[in-house]
């Protein structure tokens, strides 16, 4: 039987999770997991990691395996946080990088027209099929290759072409029918 020297009962009292003692005992070992993962957080980004990662423990401590060690939870939990918080980033850029391309700050009618323009994009591609929906967002809003999405679904890439050229047809519809383009 393999002995486990920081096993998560030694972080028990009275059946409660000693939080501090794996605050003090885990910081300087979580933060080495982020640092040396290389994905270039800023120092916020790694507090709000550290400080998920002792909210995800305490959330979860009814379900933790006494007899396993804490390094091994918590190993677990920062490389899940850290890959969440990559996928989050890399979405809030493209979506900070799409609206900026939208929004014109020295126009605030346009601004309102834009803002209605989006959650109308919104809405109409909440009714599309789950894999038009999917294929428009991964081509414009993850930026992914046409040839990378045509693998993903198993088409060829003018079958993903013609998706989206179907797909901004009738976005370009509703668009005009809405008032929200002139029709061209």
């Amino acid at each position: 039987m393999e002995v486990v020297k920081d096993k998560i009962q030694n972080y028990l009292v009275n059946n409660e999770l000693e939080i501090e003692k794996v605050v003090k005992e885990y910081s300087n070992y979580i933060y080495t997991i982020i640092h040396n993962a290389n994905f270039n957080f800023l120092e916020e980004d790694i507090e709000e990691i550290i400080i998920d990662v002792y909210l995800s423990l305490w959330n979860n401590k009814e379900r933790l395996n006494i007899n396993k060690s804490m390094s091994s939870y918590i190993a677990g939990i920062t490389k899940n946080l850290m890959l969440k918080k990559c996928r989050n980033k890399k979405q809030t850029e493209n979506i900070e990088e799409y609206i900026n391309q939208l929004i014109s700050i020295e126009n605030i009618e346009l601004d309102l027209l834009q803002t209605e323009q989006n959650q109308l994009l919104i809405e109409v591609l909440e009714k599309f099929k789950k894999e038009d929906k999917e294929i428009f967002i991964f081509y414009y809003y993850e930026e992914r290759k046409i040839k990378e999405i045509a693998s993903i679904y198993n088409m060829s890439e003018s079958k993903v072409k013609s998706k989206l050229f179907r797909i901004r047809k009738k976005l370009k519809k509703v668009l005009e029918k809405e008032g929200m383009i002139d029709n061209e």
